[in-house]
């Protein structure tokens, strides 16, 4: 009786807050639905949708090969996501992490193709000790520290 019980509860719950199917003409509003849809350069992104934009959780495959399963917002990779690229110049990168309007911002790791990783923060798609570096400051220093706490700061 127990065994019957627990599996109505979850179909009832499963289904509670499941996402009904978009609507297939496409002509249609696609709101607060889940749908697959192929973009005219190839993409495909399946996934939640809300106002005829991705947003919640999904997966888009770039008509290069490039992988991005995650969160997303108002159109754009927004929360937590991995993106992994299949395509030249960074063929064989992974980011794991934070995303932030399309781009890598806070906290993730970034790896290589040959095995290197950026454990860290990330702003605006960048690593923020490069940032801290590009502005001419040496790891070590005190003003490079300084640097790196003032930009995790800002996000």
């Amino acid at each position: 009786m127990k065994r019957i019980i627990a599996v109505l509860l979850f179909s009832f719950v499963s289904t509670a807050y499941a996402l009904p199917n978009c609507p297939s003409e496409l002509t249609a509003r696609w709101h607060n639905c889940f749908g697959s849809y192929t973009f005219d350069n190839g993409s495909k992104y399946v996934g939640e949708w809300k106002e005829d934009k991705q947003h919640g959780q999904g997966a888009t495959t770039y008509a290069e090969g490039d992988k991005y399963v995650g969160e997303y917002k108002d159109g754009e990779k927004h929360g937590q996501g991995t993106y992994t690229w299949a395509a030249a110049p960074n063929k064989g990168d992974k980011y794991v992490g934070e995303n932030k309007d399309g781009k890598m911002h806070g906290l993730g790791t970034y790896t290589f193709a040959n095995g290197e990783t950026d454990k860290g923060y990330f702003m605006n798609d960048k690593y923020i000790p490069d940032i801290c570096e590009e502005m001419g400051l040496v790891k070590g220093a005190e003003s490079f520290g300084n640097c790196v706490v003032k930009l995790i700061d800002k996000l």
